[in-house]
């Protein structure tokens, strides 16, 4: 896939969940009767804007993130504010966005099962999808396209297999046994040292990917399907998190910005359609529960002056200083932003991957 469409599809994945999340705000904005006075993709200055009815809907010039202005988020004395409306609306709006991020992939991917695009075999076959740098693979003898059977006699089915069956041989030689053409064909490879391995990358020198083909599925096997891919991609956030965490990775490793999501992009794109939506499913989900964190500037940082307000019995905080809170907390996030960007760029820089 070349860079441009790759490209594309990373605009396209933070457009649709800038919007669905900011469209979360407004719909239910706009069923409690509160008054949105701005709808913008991207943040100001504005582009371009046009107002229908009470509401202004524009287009930004800074491409990152996207916002539905309400009156009187925190002024209970603006007409038909959100600060006026009663805590349970309150809740319900600051935490939509969220919500609709969350609840988008139940229909996202039953869709793509039912769509037909190319998508793995069921049988799990691995093949070389392209060489790296100075690939002892290649030196030996194997070609793009060739289809993995057994590493000294293991075995492959899955990208772990290959990992599993080459972890510890580093700096041996491994006999590869492929199909090429329907031809079985075995290549005795010299695998790279420790010292030899460049960040990112494995012994082989290779990049995967899995033999696929084009297939649709009836609804009454996408819906299953779908649902289930849903439920691991949480299992595998709370996977992450915990290693997170427990400190077996490191935090400026885990962590990426923009600049990270957007590499990490161009690299899942060329690996097809399936795992583009699969990646674009993560990000809404994960970009849907950190907005729920409870920091400020954050939804979850609004819905937490909300809940003190419930508990106190309708006492509110004053506007002054929850607006203060916000500011400071827009501020630091800001700040990490910058951060988590320079932290990302040098990765790159230094030829560091964002995939395992």
């Amino acid at each position: 896939m070349s860079i441009f469409i790759a490209i594309v599809a990373f605009l396209i994945i933070l457009i649709v969940a800038i919007m669905v999340h900011e469209m979360g705000h407004f719909i239910t904005a706009k069923v409690t009767k509160v008054k949105v006075e701005e709808l913008g993709l991207g943040l100001p200055p504005r582009i371009w804007g046009i107002k229908r009815g009470e509401t202004i809907y524009s287009i930004n010039w800074i491409p990152l993130g996207g916002f539905c202005r309400m009156a009187g988020e925190e002024d209970p004395d603006v007409p038909e504010s959100l600060a006026g409306r009663s805590v349970k609306v309150r809740l319900l709006v600051l935490s939509a966005g969220s919500i609709f991020m969350l609840l988008l992939p139940l229909f996202l991917l039953p869709v793509s099962y039912m769509t037909p695009i190319s998508r793995p075999v069921e049988e799990g076959l691995v093949q070389i999808h392209s060489f790296t740098g100075d690939s002892p693979a290649e030196a030996a003898g194997l070609e793009v396209s060739d289809i993995f059977l057994t590493i000294d006699g293991d075995e492959i089915h899955s990208y772990d297999d290959v990992a599993a069956a080459t972890e510890g041989k580093e700096g041996t030689e491994a006999a590869i046994m492929v199909s090429r053409n329907s031809t079985e064909i075995e290549k005795v490879v010299l695998l790279r040292s420790e010292e030899e391995i460049p960040a990112g990358e494995g012994p082989l020198g290779i990049q995967m990917s899995y033999v696929s083909e084009t297939i649709s599925y009836p609804p009454w096997e996408a819906i299953p399907r779908g649902l289930k891919d849903y439920g691991e991609v949480y299992v595998n956030i709370g996977t992450a998190f915990g290693s997170l965490f427990a400190g077996d990775v490191p935090l400026k490793d885990s962590v990426v910005g923009i600049v990270g999501i957007a590499d990490i992009t161009t690299e899942i794109a060329d690996l097809g359609i399936e795992p583009l939506i699969t990646w674009a499913v993560i990000i809404l989900v994960i970009l849907g529960i950190v907005n729920l964190l409870p920091l400020p500037a954050l939804d979850g940082g609004r819905l937490i002056f909300v809940i003190i307000e419930g508990i106190r019995r309708g006492k509110r905080i004053s506007p002054k200083k929850e607006a203060m809170v916000h500011q400071i907390g827009l501020l630091a996030l800001f700040a990490l932003f910058i951060v988590i960007t320079y932290n990302d760029i040098m990765r790159i820089i230094q030829g560091g991957s964002f995939l395992p």
